[in-house]
């Protein structure tokens, strides 16, 4: 038998073959939400494990309504949402929320014809196609807004989201603007009652319903049309140009926005001003609570939200989406600054 001594050296032996695991190693940030900005958080998950890889990052797409409701319910560490929670929304939540602006994007209403030519579209006859008034491709008004495209005598194919969705609230917050039978019959939400159409799941599911229906035209965010080779339409703007959606359009409706920034970052960036302002675009924005439940989770993503804003800025444009203005940069830190956890300041003065 070895002796006591000779045993233990041999488990103290042991021991160190076997590396102890990182305190914080398995900490897990738990989010939910908007399938809009999905490609580009994505994309910032996968680089902060550079930065910090004792933090990993689990985020469901799951649409913006499910991720303001997981957020209120407190069951994820972060919502995400392409529409702003409305004041009867905020107060249902256990404590005060803050809207942390993140990326902007295009929303686009894309196709499905024979060749795809490239077509434009006024807000009215948007409206009126998902209305149901307008039912035909070769309808008098589309001709006349593509006198050179062949559109054929063929059923138009309304695609629409059919869960709780901030790319949905982008659209129907634009038609409102522009059309009044729209807000009168339907108005603005993450979910409204469409009068026609196919619903899709995600504006995964919405791109997926359009590349397989002949006749189809629905709305996404700009990244998902072009991963699943569909057309984006170009759009009339508040200034009569038809424009394309770009990083560049895009950027150009948010720079009216960034001298007039509310507090609570809650804005909406459809229709705006700008000869060069393509008119269906909008940030979107991870909900996070004001004051942290635990100090440890609190920091980390505080932290984490501290990169996005600014080194992780080097990335949306590669996906698609427009960065954010630098006054609208300089806005955030100092509500990151508010972020607290039993009252006191998380993030360090920088």
């Amino acid at each position: 038998m070895k002796s006591p001594t000779k045993f233990l050296v041999m488990l103290l032996a042991l021991a160190l073959l076997v590396p102890a695991a990182p305190a914080d190693a398995q900490m897990l940030m738990n989010g939910a939400g908007a399938t809009f900005p999905y490609p580009i958080y994505s994309k910032w998950f996968e680089e902060y494990i550079k930065v910090d890889p004792e933090v990993r990052f689990n985020y469901q797409s799951i649409g913006s309504g499910g991720g303001i409701r997981q957020i209120t319910e407190r069951t994820v560490d972060f919502g995400a949402s392409d529409g702003p929670m409305t004041d009867e929304q905020l107060q249902k939540a256990p404590g005060p929320l803050l809207h942390i602006p993140t990326v902007l994007g295009a929303v686009v209403a894309t196709y499905n014809l024979p060749g795809n030519p490239q077509l434009a579209f006024t807000g009215p006859v948007l409206a009126d196609v998902f209305l149901g008034k307008i039912t035909r491709w070769n309808d008098d008004r589309i001709k006349a807004l593509n006198p050179s495209a062949s559109l054929p005598d063929q059923p138009i194919v309304v695609v629409h989201r059919s869960d709780g969705s901030g790319t949905t609230y982008i659209w129907v917050d634009y038609l409102c603007k522009i059309s009044p039978d729209w807000e009168k019959a339907v108005g603005r939400g993450t979910s409204v009652k469409w009068p026609v159409g196919l619903g899709g799941k995600g504006n995964e599911g919405v791109a997926g319903q359009v590349k397989n229906a002949p006749g189809a035209l629905g709305y996404v965010e700009l990244a998902y049309a072009v991963t699943n080779k569909l057309p984006a339409a170009r759009i009339q703007n508040q200034a009569g140009k038809l424009i394309e959606p770009t990083i560049e359009s895009t950027t150009a409706a948010a720079a009216a926005a960034a001298k007039s920034m509310p507090a609570d970052f809650r804005v909406s960036l459809t229709n705006p001003n700008g000869a060069d302002a393509y008119p269906i675009a909008s940030f979107t924005w991870l909900l996070v609570y004001k004051d942290q439940p635990n100090e440890a989770r609190g920091k980390a993503l505080a932290r984490f939200l501290w990169w996005a804003i600014h080194d992780g800025q080097r990335h949306p444009a590669a996906l698609l989406y427009a960065p954010l203005p630098a006054p609208v940069v300089k806005q955030i830190e100092a509500t990151l600054r508010q972020i607290t956890y039993s009252g006191k300041p998380i993030l360090a003065a920088k």
